[in-house]
């Protein structure tokens, strides 16, 4: 009995000790409807432009502080806002879907993982994780802004490294004014 008492009193002050030296967490979904992604696709003659949305996505906060999260974006919503229907539009789009890029009928999403997250100035954290596209994950760091409730970020991604060479020169020779750089850039506006 008096083992049991022990045992009984042992296990309260170690819950007890749990509880009151537990960092607090909370986990933050993002409002896909007003996050935002705009992407910018360079080549020697210009440039194209559209959007992608998220499909969901979470931020973790500890003492208030961003400390982890995942997104995930939805590879359907891939859309072109520099050319008009009937113009080109459907046939860019069409090509990104298909396996020379992004192959969305077999990699219909993609994700970034935040490993780890550490506040540089006020609201600036430069974060590091794991950014899977069509099936390929590569780390990545960027610095992340914090305002409130949003959060914003331009991100430079080399799209070789997720098995994307469609027209890059880095594999291709003699592609001439047909060569398309091998970064292209996210501007991402997350809305808590």
């Amino acid at each position: 009995m008096k083992t049991n008492m022990k045992t009984g009193i042992l296990g309260a002050i170690i819950a007890f000790a749990l509880v009151a030296f537990t960092t607090p967490k909370e986990m933050k979904k993002i409002n896909v409807e007003t996050s935002t992604i705009n992407w910018t696709g360079e080549k020697i003659t210009g440039s194209h432009t559209g959007t992608i949305s998220f499909l969901q996505g979470y931020m973790e906060l500890t003492d208030g502080k961003l400390s982890g999260g995942k997104f995930i974006v939805d590879m359907n919503s891939i859309e072109v806002t520099d050319l008009k229907a009937g113009k080109g539009k459907e046939k860019l789009e069409g090509h990104l879907n298909s396996d020379d890029f992004f192959g969305v009928n077999n990699h219909p999403t993609a994700t970034f993982l935040i490993k780890t997250a550490a506040e540089k100035s006020a609201g600036v954290y430069g974060v590091s994780g794991d950014l899977t596209i069509k099936g390929k994950t590569n780390p990545i760091a960027f610095d992340l802004k914090m305002d409130g409730n949003s959060a914003s970020t331009t991100l430079v991604i080399d799209r070789t490294k997720y098995d994307i060479r469609y027209g890059s020169g880095s594999f291709f020779d003699n592609l001439g004014d047909k060569t398309i750089y091998d970064d292209f850039t996210l501007d991402i506006n997350i809305q808590l």
